[in-house]
């Protein structure tokens, strides 16, 4: 038995989300399916993060145990000949003992793509959220800055939740220009609730539409109350970025 640890990447537009569902294509379903055809028996995939129906990757990690020996690029090799183009396999190595990718992520990274000129480039129209008009970028530059630390998220939680803990730690949460005529945010933080980013985003584009003061951010935080924030944003311009481990043997990125 030999146990590996995987990144890749994949367009999620035209998939349910990682998570394999009862209908419709998973990423976790298309990898196990090509790990079936590969190792001959069904095999396990876990994922450090549970992406929703249209929301990409450029660094998801996924971690399985498999009982035919083969060489990591091999593996790499016969995964991608297996899945979908939309769906890469950027690298593989053995996976260090008790190694899992969600709990053991010591940190994960997201960005979110805006654009916001009046015409959406038809070649970006699958990566992000077309928000047309002027937004004042530096009222939302200072209102992203007030997310970071430890707080309790229930106000940008997805409905549907279960999990013991609505608070959770952002390290770092920033507003970038990322080319002509499109706004990046970036945020990396210990974990992140269901929707959690889409919500915060959807909530920094009300204030960079003048709709909201910078500062209302602090009372929607304080509220806990989810219909106190602004409305979820649109899957496609999400992507997770990258998965951060404490054992340097097991980074994400």
């Amino acid at each position: 038995m030999a146990a590996f640890k995987i990144i890749l990447a994949y367009d999620g537009t035209d998939f349910v989300g990682w998570q394999r569902q009862a209908s419709g294509a998973s990423i976790q379903g298309l990898i196990e399916d090509a790990l079936r055809a590969l190792d001959g028996c069904d095999v396990n995939v876990a994922g450090a993060g549970r992406t929703d129906a249209g929301v990409h990757a450029l660094g998801q990690v996924a971690a399985f145990t498999i009982a035919r020996a083969i060489d990591p690029g091999t593996l790499v090799r016969a995964l991608n000949a297996h899945l979908p183009h939309a769906i890469r396999v950027l690298s593989a190595e053995e996976a260090p003992p008790g190694f899992h990718p969600r709990f053991g992520a010591r940190a994960k990274t997201y960005r979110y793509r805006l654009w916001h000129a009046d015409v959406l480039d038809p070649f970006e129209r699958r990566y992000v959220w077309h928000v047309p008009g002027p937004l004042d970028v530096e009222a939302m530059r200072a209102a992203a800055r007030l997310f970071e630390g430890r707080h309790d998220f229930a106000a940008f939680q997805g409905a549907g939740s279960a999990v013991t803990t609505t608070e959770r730690e952002i390290f770092s949460s920033r507003i970038a220009d990322c080319g002509l005529p499109a706004l990046c945010y970036e945020v990396e933080g210990s974990g992140f609730l269901r929707h959690m980013v889409r919500n915060i985003v959807g909530s920094l584009v009300e204030i960079g539409r003048g709709r909201r003061p910078a500062g209302w951010i602090r009372d929607v935080i304080a509220s806990r109350d989810r219909t106190m924030a602004g409305p979820t944003a649109p899957p496609d311009g999400l992507f997770l970025v990258r998965v951060e481990y404490a054992d340097a043997l097991a980074a994400g990125s």
